[in-house]
């Protein structure tokens, strides 16, 4: 067996961090790498010592195999656990691993090389009669063979990048019209992602189940599987829910799905951790989709439901141990869903943020699980996947997790960025995920391009009111310590009376705030009366009643004038225009066409004079990997394109000025 006392853990956020406390649970030590934008993250923070590699971008770092393997030396590592994504499935740096003398903790060389590419792996699934979609996976590349591919399979067909995943290099076609777009969209950001442009072509199967088996396979031969996690919801085929068990399996077809998982894992001489994903139509038949040869980001469900370490069993099978455990001895028990918190605007299209974590606020308790990739003051930059964390509810029934998860996200907050944490409370809350109903459709079925939230109440605005004038009285405490704490809400003029102005949803709005007493207020707003009174406040929550009925409030203050505000049904930030300069507002609008994000602007498509229609493309900007179409809001003209081609550009950069059409 070979010894183990040192372990680089090659990569970053909350992949990092799950790694080093296993390790560290085993008595290992851990060393982390990281880039300049990740200088004081959460990993680095975590690990026993840490060593930089480079600059922001991740082939300048994480991607860099000469600087990983070089600080693995440096730090005199045994070896090195790669996560997932960046070169978890990089079969050339697992050789070079070898050659350093160093244990890659993943699968061999040959299994990474065939389930890494799609092509190749779809051919040796077809020679072993594992299901497959029907489709096209031969090397031939040029659009004449592609086009013809797509007219034989018939529409619908779904573009993948052969060497890809997570959606990027991924487009559907539905119409012939759309299709010579979508392959040079695909094929740019697969080279751009992953180094090559070749694509797969598949039948498009719409409305379906997402299922995967976990298997795993030590290196003396034994392989089992973990059984199941439904992935079927999904955006832009980057997966936001995942559970385990699947709602609607059934033993036969858990033990049919199971068993070709493994029959997968031994047609490549398999060992580690592995995950086969399928698609599951609407008459239960099932077909091999691909292989991840890494662990997989939705792994905890599994580890809940079966009470297995999948980090420890890595670590034990790379250094040469038997699985702990034969087939009949795995069982399922209770139910676990997991929720991936993004650092995006749901509201926005789901466009990615970034930007300070002005608070995070998500607590482990009985039936709840935290991965995390930030805490509170840290960064989340425009470099890497907009992941931050995820939050795994467990229970005995499906019903016990996703109440127990959806508390949790109630009671939590991620505030100072745009973030997916609403759209994750209602999407638990509709009824086809409560009924274990949804498929790959359930996003864009019940919120089409983007989540348009419930018009907040008024009880949220009036809280939030309430927060700021307890916080200003509170600062104008300290500025005046010898007067009495008693007076600051007091007027020789009778109550108090303060008013506040905000914008929400392009609306302004405003709150008439009286003091009734101390701690105790009457307040305007839309019409409504609201009688609040102040029960107790912390440095990030307050806890006040509002007509009779107690609310908790998350809240981070930013000077002079914003509030980030979060209860258990919106989350906000309220900026209170009267404490303002009329400057200080954002004017930007009508027909200047700004960047939604920090990101590389990869083309402009249009050109001064240019007559455009509404929906048309002006730009395409690469953010958190992926290609973002910028199009046009409404006919018109073009006046000026000042975004340059090959340039970085940020969150509110002017890209092209429009004269609008009246």
């Amino acid at each position: 067996m070979k010894t183990l006392s040192t372990l680089l853990v090659a990569n970053r956020g909350e992949i990092a961090v799950r790694v080093m406390q296993t390790a560290r649970a085993m008595g290992i030590r851990t060393v982390a790498v990281y880039s300049d934008a990740d200088e004081d993250a959460l990993h680095v923070r975590e690990a026993d010592q840490a060593i930089r590699i480079g600059g922001p971008a991740p082939v300048d770092s994480y991607l860099n195999q000469e600087r990983v393997l070089a600080a693995a030396l440096q730090a005199g590592a045994d070896a090195i656990h790669p996560g997932y994504g960046f070169l978890s499935e990089n079969p050339a740096f697992a050789t070079a691993c070898e050659q350093a003398n160093i244990l890659f903790i993943g699968p061999p060389n040959q299994a990474i090389e065939v389930m890494g590419d799609k092509a190749r792996a779809k051919r040796a699934m077809l020679e072993a009669d594992v299901p497959c979609i029907p489709g096209y996976q031969d090397e031939a590349q040029d659009i004449e063979t592609l086009v013809e591919a797509v007219e034989r399979i018939g529409l619908p067909v779904m573009i993948k990048a052969a060497a890809g995943g997570g959606g990027r290099g991924m487009r559907l076609v539905t119409e012939l019209s759309q299709l010579q777009d979508a392959i040079g969209l695909a094929q740019s950001e697969a080279e751009n992602a992953f180094g090559s442009s070749e694509l797969i072509i598949e039948r498009a199967v719409l409305r379906p189940r997402h299922v995967e088996i976990q298997v795993f396979a030590d290196q003396l031969g034994n392989v089992v599987h973990l059984g199941e996690r439904d992935c079927s919801v999904q955006r832009r085929h980057q997966k936001v829910i995942e559970e385990s068990p699947c709602p609607v399996m059934t033993p036969e077809l858990r033990q049919a799905m199971g068993e070709a998982a493994v029959n997968v894992a031994q047609a490549v001489n398999y060992v580690g951790a592995g995950t086969v994903e399928f698609l599951v139509d609407e008459a239960g038949e099932f077909y091999f989709l691909e292989m991840n040869t890494r662990l997989q980001v939705e792994h905890p469900v599994t580890e809940l439901v079966t009470g297995y370490d999948l980090v420890e069993w890595q670590i034990r099978v790379a250094r040469g141990e038997p699985l702990p455990v034969v087939q009949e001895d795995i069982e399922l028990l209770g139910h676990a869903i997991e929720v991936r918190l993004y650092a995006e605007e749901p509201e926005k299209g789901f466009l990615p943020s970034t930007g300070p974590v002005s608070l995070f606020e998500f607590s482990e308790s009985s039936g709840i699980r935290i991965d995390s990739g930030v805490t509170t003051g840290d960064e989340v930059s425009p470099y890497y996947d907009a992941m931050i964390a995820k939050i795994i509810g467990y229970g005995e029934t499906r019903e016990d997790a996703r109440r127990r998860l959806l508390t949790a996200l109630q009671d939590g907050a991620l505030l100072g960025l745009g973030n997916n944490r609403n759209f994750l409370i209602d999407a638990l809350e509709q009824q086809a995920f409560k009924d274990g109903l949804a498929t790959t459709a359930f996003i864009a079925e019940n919120y089409g391009d983007q989540f348009r939230p419930a018009p907040v109440q008024g009880s949220f605005v009036v809280g939030g009111a309430v927060i700021q004038h307890l916080l200003a009285m509170g600062e104008a405490h300290e500025r005046a310590p010898l007067v009495s704490h008693e007076l600051l809400d007091w007027s020789s003029r009778g109550r108090a009376v303060s008013t506040r102005e905000y914008q929400i949803d392009d609306i302004e709005v405003s709150v008439r705030l009286e003091t009734v007493a101390a701690g105790q207020y009457q307040v305007l707003f839309d019409s409504q009366e609201f009688l609040v009174e102040f029960m107790g406040m912390s440095d990030t929550c307050c806890t006040l009643q509002i007509n009779g009925r107690r609310e908790m409030f998350n809240f981070v203050h930013e000077v002079p004038a914003t509030l980030h505000l979060a209860n258990a049904t919106y989350s906000m930030s309220l900026t209170d225009h009267t404490r303002v300069s009329p400057e200080a507002v954002d004017a930007a609008g009508g027909g200047t066409v700004v960047a939604p994000m920090h990101g590389l602007l990869l083309a402009i498509e249009v050109a001064q004079n240019e007559t455009v229609v509404k929906g048309q493309r002006l730009a395409v900007l690469e953010a958190m990997k992926m290609q973002h179409e910028i199009t046009a809001p409404a006919n018109g003209v073009v006046l000026e394109t000042p975004g340059v081609a090959g340039s970085q550009i940020a969150a509110g950069d002017v890209m092209v000025v429009l004269e609008l059409d009246e």
